[in-house]
């Protein structure tokens, strides 16, 4: 039996790490105005950065259309998969599992869909383990059953270093951004449950890495799976260090973050994704 394992641009894998488990890839949209384009296909992770830093107005993200996760299913069937699971960024995010439940409707195929409830390195460790399960002959349902395991012990948290783009996308006004910028305020994110919480502020880049630090020193050994992805953070270093003295440094996956979240947390942002094992 076939197993094909599907996702959407959120996941942040690097191009290595998709072509060498076979995982597939639907782009998100991003638009600058009134030019759009596809994930990392039309956009490259670095042009986006470039695009972002020129431009006054925040970039926009947009769901895939249906029909482009119904092109993927067909071409996956028709290539002999017996069955497909698809795992997508939090619903609670973004319209992309809906996108992905219409594009499946009408094709009468053992299409499993997932609602990873993550995104960034949570999404892209469900994904990462779901197609080594695959490969290594576990059936849809295992594979499902893994996914939802793993989702259910993910966590996820960010470090935003710069109140740029909540200004310009409307979240904060001009006065706060001001405000927090001369506090040197940076939030901390909590997205574990599939939503964006505010997880609390310190008032220094370093002390907002050194809490991130302290989220995985609270769980111990029970870490696993540890990701840290970032976008142009010059800093990155300097987590990695702090976290060395928590986790085996060997064992931390590094990686940069997509358009799909940058284009919310803006330059600098850090996410950090692990595994609470059972």
């Amino acid at each position: 039996m076939t197993v094909r394992i599907i996702t959407d641009s959120a996941c942040d894998l690097s191009n290595e790490e998709i072509s060498s488990l076979g995982i597939d890839v639907v782009p998100l949209s991003i638009r600058f105005g009134e030019q759009q384009f596809l994930d990392r296909d039309e956009l490259s992770v670095e042009d986006f950065y470039t695009r972002m830093a020129a431009s006054d107005d925040l970039p926009q993200t947009a769901a895939p259309a249906p029909g482009a996760f119904e092109t993927m299913f067909r071409r996956r069937l028709e290539e002999g998969a017996d069955s497909i699971v698809c795992i997508n960024l939090s619903a609670g995010l973004s319209a992309t599992l809906q996108s992905a439940e219409t594009g499946a409707r009408d094709l009468g195929a053992d299409i499993r869909l997932v609602d990873s409830r993550s995104v960034t390195g949570g999404l892209g460790t469900m994904v990462l383990k779901a197609a080594q399960a695959a490969i290594d002959g576990a059936s849809a349902d295992e594979v499902v059953a893994l996914v939802e395991d793993l989702r259910n012990r993910t966590r996820v948290y960010g470090a935003i270093d710069t109140l740029d783009n909540l200004k310009k996308g409307g979240r904060i006004g001009n006065a706060q951004a001001l405000m927090g910028s001369v506090l040197s305020i940076k939030p901390l994110l909590d997205i574990s449950s599939g939503v964006v919480e505010e997880a609390g502020r310190q008032r220094t880049r370093r002390k907002s890495l050194a809490w991130l630090r302290d989220k995985a020193a609270e769980h111990g050994d029970a870490i696993s799976n540890l990701s840290v992805l970032h976008a142009q953070a010059a800093d990155i270093d300097v987590l990695l260090e702090m976290l060395a003295t928590v986790v085996d440094p060997a064992s931390t996956r590094v990686g940069v973050i997509g358009p799909v979240v940058a284009s919310h947390g803006g330059p600098g942002v850090v996410g950090m994704c692990f595994t609470l094992e059972s």
